[in-house]
C-alpha cells in the first residue's frame, strides 16, 4: 500500500528531523490514501513541541496551540502540525479539560476516535504505524471506535454522528458494539453545537448515498434529536405513485439531487417534511396532502434556524420547497409558462425541475412523466431565448417613467400597478411596449384615484 507524499511535506519532516524530532501523516489523509481517494488536506503529527516548531520554522499560526495544534505556513501552504498527546477527562463533551504531551506516536494515536482514523504514516521512513488495527477494519468496510465506545462517545459527543456520516462517506458498515454504543450516548450528543452537528451534515450530504446516514441516525436515535419532524416521517405512508413511506422518499430524493450542491440536497431532504401536518384522509379513507409544500416550507425554515444554516441557504432551500408542488401538462398556454417562471424566478428554475427531477425518481414514474418535465424544459428555454419579461425589472418601464411621465406620485399603489403592468405582459408580450404600458398605467391609476374618491 503505497503513501503518496509531496515534496514539501517531505521537506517538512526533514527539517523536524534534523533537528532531532519525528514526523507522521496521521488521520483523513492516510485512510483516504489507502482507500484510493484523492486527500487534499494533510494533518501532521509530531514530537516536537508546539515552542519546537515556532523556533524552527519562520510562519508559524498558533491555531489550536492550547491542544497542541499549531498552523506551519510552507511554500504557500498550511500544514496543521499537532503534538503527540494523551488526553484527560472531557467534561464539556468536546475537548479534553486538558492534555500531556508523549514522545510515543502508538500513545497519541489511541486517543483518537475510529481505528480508521488512527494510522499513521512515517513520512521519511516510509513506514505504516498501526496500533489499532485500523488497516483490517479498512480491508473489512467497518467503521469501529477505538477502545470502549462507550468512552469514546462519552468524550466527544459529535462522534456518534461522525461515526454515520464515515458510513456514508466511506459506504462502510458500522461495527455493531460501537453502533449500540450511540443510544447509549445520547446525553453527551444533546449537549453537541448547532454549528457542528451543521457542518457534520454537511459533510454527510457530499457522500454519494447521503440516505445511509440518516437510516443510521434514525435508528440510533440521534435523528429524534437532530430533528423530531423528520423522524416524525417515518411510517407516514403515501399513496398513488408513492412507494415509500415520507422518511424513505426525504432521503431517497436527496440521494438524487445532485452530489455537488449542498443546498439542493436538503432541499430534497425537508421538500415534503411537512405532509404530516397536512395529513388528512378523504372519505375514502385515501390520505390527502394539500399544500403540504407550504407546511414543509414554514417547517424546513424552523429546523434550519435551528441548526444555524447560513441565511442565503435558508432562502434558496426555502424558496424550493415552496413551488416543488407543479403539475405541468402540455396544455398549459405559453402565457401560463411565463407565470410560473415569473413565480419561481429565472434563476431557479433550473434548480426546481432538477428537484422535481429527484422527486420523481424516488417514486412510480413512466416516461411520459419525464417527457413532461423535459417539454416543459424546452418551452421555458424557448421563451427565455426570446428575451421576454418575466419581472418588473425587466418591463420597458420603471417606477421613475410613471412617477415623471405618467404624474403617478411614489407610493404602494405604484408598485401594484407595476405589477398589473407585469400581469400584462406575461398573458401578452407584445404588450412590452412603453407608451402602451405609460398609458395603461395612467388609466390604473384613474380608475384606483376614482375608487378611493367614491368611497
Amino acid at each position: 500500500m503505497t503513501i503518496r507524499v509531496s515534496e514539501d511535506l517531505k521537506k517538512i519532516a526533514s527539517i523536524l528531523n534534523e533537528k532531532g524530532f519525528s514526523c507522521y501523516l496521521v488521520g483523513g489523509a492516510v485512510r483516504n490514501q489507502l482507500l484510493g481517494i484523492e486527500e487534499k488536506d494533510y494533518d501532521l503529527a509530531t514530537d516536537a513541541l508546539p515552542d519546537d516548531i515556532i523556533r524552527i520554522f519562520r510562519k508559524v499560526i498558533p491555531t489550536g496551540i492550547k491542544h497542541g495544534t499549531v498552523t506551519v505556513l510552507f511554500k504557500g501552504e498550511a500544514y496543521e502540525v499537532t503534538t503527540f498527546r494523551v488526553d484527560g477527562k472531557y467534561t464539556d463533551g468536546r475537548r479534553p479539560d486538558s492534555i500531556s504531551y508523549t514522545s510515543d506516536i502508538n500513545e497519541d494515536l489511541k486517543r483518537r476516535d475510529f481505528t480508521i482514523n488512527s494510522i499513521a504514516y512515517d513520512i521519511l521512513n516510509e513506514k505504516l504505524i498501526d496500533p489499532n488495527n485500523g488497516l483490517s477494519d479498512l480491508d473489512k468496510k467497518t467503521i469501529r471506535a477505538i477502545g470502549n465506545p462507550d468512552e469514546r462517545f462519552q468524550e466527544d459527543g459529535l462522534r456518534p454522528l461522525r461515526a454515520c456520516r464515515f458510513a456514508a462517506q466511506l459506504n462502510f458498515d458500522l461495527e455493531n458494539e460501537t453502533f449500540k454504543a450511540i443510544g447509549r450516548n445520547l446525553d453527551k450528543f444533546r449537549i453537541v453545537s448547532k454549528e457542528r452537528i451543521y457542518d457534520e451534515l454537511v459533510k454527510t450530504m457530499k457522500a454519494r448515498k447521503p440516505s445511509t446516514t440518516f437510516r443510521l441516525l434514525l435508528e440510533s436515535g440521534l435523528l429524534e434529536i437532530i430533528s423530531p419532524d423528520l423522524t416524525a416521517c417515518s411510517g407516514l405512508e403515501q399513496r398513488e405513485k408513492h412507494k415509500l413511506d415520507v422518511f424513505e422518499h426525504l432521503i431517497t430524493t436527496c440521494d438524487y439531487c445532485p452530489q455537488n450542491d449542498i443546498d439542493l440536497r436538503f432541499a430534497g431532504l425537508f421538500h415534503d417534511i411537512g405532509k404530516k401536518d397536512a395529513l388528512v384522509f378523504n372519505s375514502e379513507g385515501i390520505p390527502t396532502f394539500h399544500n403540504h409544500e407550504i407546511h414543509s416550507a414554514r417547517k424546513a425554515v424552523k429546523i434550519m434556524k435551528n441548526l444555524k444554516f447560513p441565511n442565503k441557504s435558508i432562502q434558496r432551500i426555502e424558496h424550493l420547497i415552496r413551488h416543488h408542488m407543479f403539475n405541468y401538462e402540455s396544455i398549459w398556454t405559453d402565457a401560463g409558462v411565463r407565470r410560473f417562471i415569473a413565480r419561481v424566478g429565472l434563476d431557479q428554475i433550473d434548480d426546481l425541475l432538477t428537484l422535481q427531477k429527484a422527486d420523481m425518481a424516488s417514486m412510480w414514474t413512466s416516461d411520459e412523466d419525464y417527457d413532461l418535465l423535459k417539454e416543459l424544459k424546452n418551452r421555458i428555454d424557448n421563451l427565455t431565448e426570446k428575451n421576454q419579461a418575466f419581472t418588473i425589472k425587466s418591463l420597458n418601464i420603471n417606477g421613475n417613467d410613471l412617477f415623471m411621465d405618467g404624474g403617478i406620485p411614489r407610493s404602494p399603489v405604484m408598485g401594484q400597478i407595476l405589477e398589473s403592468l407585469l400581469e400584462l405582459v406575461l398573458e401578452n408580450p407584445d404588450y412590452n411596449d412603453r407608451d402602451f404600458l405609460l398609458a395603461r398605467a395612467r388609466e390604473i391609476y384613474e380608475n384606483y384615484t376614482e375608487s378611493v374618491e367614491e368611497r
